[in-house]
């Protein structure tokens, strides 16, 4: 059976591993980048495409990017897009240039927002985010997509070489909004490469794999420009808090916003589902179910940096020795340090936002 994987949706994956196979991933291997961050070590970044290829580049300093995208569809962002700022940060530090696009078109495509509103969310709540979770504005490059003549037109290039049964293959919809976004997300990926040919990393969950393959299959029918195929590094969900498998918007009393007050975070990890057993009895005799334990999950993706302090909740919990209420009190207390410290640091990048330079592009 196809597994469809639907960007703008929410999906259920039990089985990552049957995920890289149905998709031709590459498994990925921490060993091949220097001092892999927390979310690479645990294997949290689970698959990629092309990553011996960045390795290389990093190992001969040779140019190479990384890019993402702001989606500024709400006033917020979730947990779950942490993990993609802590890869961009991984490989800026490493050498990337670092491109940050402003999907006002996207926006616009697929979702009805206005450019204008994009915008406005973008300077004032998405890039401040970013920049307090670890990016580093001054080795960032930005734009807006609406601005960015030459991504439109690889986005026309790209509509033209492709054929409506690769997008129906990819989404499984030939709506005409979601066309014009996976377009200018190719344009977007492959954007970089014409001021320098050079290979790039885009970071994302793994509901974004359709757009690589899709910008991937283009790149193969366009040789002669030459460009480099997108190299990809995908993590995980990050669970919500409730049990289901991508913590989401769509279910606000699962999911921990960025900021958030600590005391509906707090009533949110209370009632979060975890592997603890029936009874106290029962649960020192046989241990937790980890595996079903959404507040282990967010400490080991998000809360818990030191491995060795991990491993212990981790043996403690399973042997029993440690309660689920226990575990809720220790990622409370884990949150509450992570929420001061990103307020703080989002309210000084609040005060960076309005001086950033963006890129601007010359009306042709």
């Amino acid at each position: 059976m196809t597994v469809l994987i639907d960007p703008w949706g929410s999906i259920l994956i039990e089985d990552y591993g049957k995920l890289i196979e149905e998709f031709g991933l590459e498994r990925f291997d921490p060993g091949l980048f220097p001092n892999p961050n927390r979310l690479m070590r645990r294997m949290v970044a689970f698959a990629g495409q092309d990553l011996g290829l960045i390795a290389k580049c990093i190992r001969e300093h040779k140019p190479y990017y990384t890019l993402s995208g702001i989606m500024p569809t709400s006033d917020k962002i979730h947990l779950g897009s942490k993990m993609v700022v802590e890869n961009l940060s991984y490989f800026q530090q490493h050498g990337a240039k670092t491109y940050i696009l402003i999907a006002d078109l996207e926006s616009a495509a697929a979702r009805g927002v206005s450019v204008a509103d994009a915008r406005k969310r973008a300077l004032e709540s998405h890039i401040p985010a970013y920049i307090a979770l670890g990016l580093d504005p001054k080795k960032t490059l930005f734009y807006f997509q609406s601005e960015n003549t030459s991504v439109v037109k690889i986005a026309y290039e790209a509509a033209r070489k492709l054929t409506i049964n690769e997008f129906r293959a990819a989404y499984g919809s030939d709506e005409p909004g979601r066309i014009m976004s996976a377009v200018t997300q190719i344009g977007d990926m492959l954007f970089p490469q014409l001021e320098q040919r050079m290979p790039g990393v885009i970071p994302v969950g793994i509901d974004q794999a359709n757009h690589l393959r899709l910008c991937r299959d283009y790149v193969r029918k366009v040789r002669m420009q030459k460009f480099f195929l997108p190299s990809s590094i995908y993590h995980k969900f990050t669970p919500s808090l409730n049990g289901s498998f991508k913590m989401s918007k769509s279910e606000p009393d699962s999911a921990i916003e960025l900021p958030e007050d600590m005391d509906s975070v707090k009533r949110k990890i209370m009632k979060a589902v975890t592997g603890g057993r029936k009874t106290v009895e029962e649960h020192r005799k046989r241990g937790a179910e980890i595996e079903k334990d959404m507040v282990f999950e967010l400490l080991k993706q998000h809360l818990v940096e030191d491995d060795k302090e991990l491993d212990k909740i981790y043996h403690d919990y399973k042997s029993g020795k440690l309660l689920s209420s226990e575990i809720k009190q220790i990622a409370i207390e884990k949150m509450e340090k992570f929420m001061k410290n990103f307020e703080r640091d989002l309210a000084s990048a609040r005060k960076i936002a309005p001086k950033l330079k963006f890129v601007h592009f010359s009306k042709e």
